[in-house]
């Protein structure tokens, strides 16, 4: 059984993560918290800047996950 990984709450200022959601992976890291488990974050690989629930707009898909990106 696969686990989603991480919990929103989890997630901390300066650290880098993925995610994974309907079949799109995304690579960020967090540069702001803004409460109700929202966050700006900015692509590792693009540079562009978003909001983390932007990501989850659609919902969570059943390929979920949220993990710590290893050093």
């Amino acid at each position: 059984m696969k686990t989603s990984g991480l919990s929103f709450g989890a997630l901390r200022f300066g650290k880098r993560y993925f995610l994974i959601n309907y079949g799109e992976r995304h690579e960020f890291e967090v540069e702001q918290v803004l409460g109700n488990d929202d966050f700006k974050v900015k692509d590792i690989h693009t540079l562009e800047r978003y909001r983390l629930k932007d990501l989850c707009q659609y919902g969570k898909g059943n390929d979920f996950e949220l993990r710590e990106l290893d050093a």
